[in-house]
């Protein structure tokens, strides 16, 4: 089994993704990517007994700083952001500290935010330990907390000095994080990669199981992925590429926070997402119904939830992605299908079919709980 890396190309701020097994012990790779540096552990509860004392090992007497956060995307406020704060000036953390995101997208996030922030910004180096981590959360530089109005409405582009992925982490990821992270991976061949899309399909046995080998390719195909966009979009700008990496989210987001980041874990959500963009992409006249069904089984057989949970009303759904980040001036932009592998930014669509959408969804998922 072959260890991969790449680069994400951003000039100065250029920084490397390591993807392979045993990387957590790597005390090697830490030095190159800390140096001498003081460094501030941040986990939680849930991957703190299971990864903590390896990472500490690693760092040796760099660590002046461990902090332990509450598992879960409702955690990832700004109470929690200002008690990060509170531990790094306790310990006089100064600029020269490293921090390091030890866990999953949320932690990834805060700590992210917490290195943009802290002192006008201090570097950070993510330890991504779950799948959606890996492939998506922890590569970008997009860090931010949540508000009860929003998802990731408060935030900074703040990018990793290095990304250090340890596929060995992701056996102990319970089926549904697993799941949830896959919902990530699928995106990359729907958005923009029919080749992996095709790849995936054949290779869902093995994905399915967490065999090495395949874990080690999801990850480095995505990271690709990411990377690339990326490299030619940092910053999200007004029409750019990088866009394209919301396939499912505008959908998602606003079933996670008219849920109240309780319900679905942000994979599932991005899963139903995808299924609303790609029924309408399909009511628009771009992709045909047997696309929809393909893509629909597809999650659905990795165990994905395919429709909102119940409880959800249509015209709260639009207004919340009304206020989603991509929109301008209250004009919902979608990422639609052209094709899989080929999706596409819009804002010109009837709103009136928009709105059936989402009825039609809300009326599917309280039918099957009925």
């Amino acid at each position: 089994m072959q260890a991969a890396s790449l680069d994400v190309q951003l000039g100065s701020r250029s920084y490397p993704i390591h993807i392979g097994s045993g990387l957590l012990d790597d005390a090697s790779l830490f030095a190159r990517h800390v140096g001498e540096s003081r460094a501030a552990i941040v986990t939680n509860t849930t991957i703190a007994p299971l990864y903590l004392e390896r990472l500490r090992a690693a760092l040796g007497e760099r660590v002046a700083l461990v902090k332990i956060l509450p598992d879960g995307e409702e955690h990832k406020n700004l109470a929690v952001l200002s008690g990060l704060y509170d531990a790094l000036l306790e310990a006089r953390c100064e600029r020269s500290c490293t921090l390091v995101a030890l866990g999953g997208g949320v932690i990834g996030d805060i700590t992210g935010f917490a290195a943009a922030t802290y002192q006008r910004g201090v570097s950070f180096v993510q330890v991504p330990t779950t799948l959606l981590a890996q492939v998506d959360s922890s590569v970008g530089g997009k860090t931010a907390v949540n508000h009860p109005r929003g998802k990731n409405m408060i935030g900074a582009f703040h990018q990793p000095r290095a990304v250090i992925a340890d596929i060995d982490t992701l056996s102990t990821l319970p089926a549904r994080e697993y799941a949830a992270g896959l919902a990530e991976v699928l995106k990359y061949g729907l958005m923009g990669d029919a080749p992996f899309h095709r790849w995936i399909g054949a290779n869902a046995a093995a994905i399915a199981a967490r065999d090495p080998a395949s874990l080690i390719e999801i990850v480095r195909r995505s990271c690709e992925n990411k990377a690339r966009v990326v490299a030619a979009d940092e910053r999200e700008e007004e029409g750019g590429s990088r866009a394209l990496l919301n396939f499912g989210h505008t959908f998602g987001h606003a079933i996670e926070t008219a849920t109240g980041y309780r319900t679905l874990l942000h994979g599932e959500a991005v899963a139903i997402g995808m299924v609303m963009a790609a029924r309408f992409s399909c009511e628009l006249g771009w992709i045909g119904a047997d696309d929809v069904r393909e893509i629909t089984a597809l999650l659905a057989g990795f165990g994905l939830p395919v429709a909102p949970p119940s409880g959800l009303d249509a015209q709260e759904l639009l207004s919340l992605m009304r206020g989603d980040k991509k929109s301008n001036a209250g004009r919902i932009r979608l990422v639609l299908l052209r094709q899989i592998g080929e999706a596409v930014l819009s804002r010109d669509f009837p709103e009136p079919a928009l709105v059936a959408l989402l009825e039609a969804f809300t009326r599917m998922s309280e039918a099957a709980t009925a």
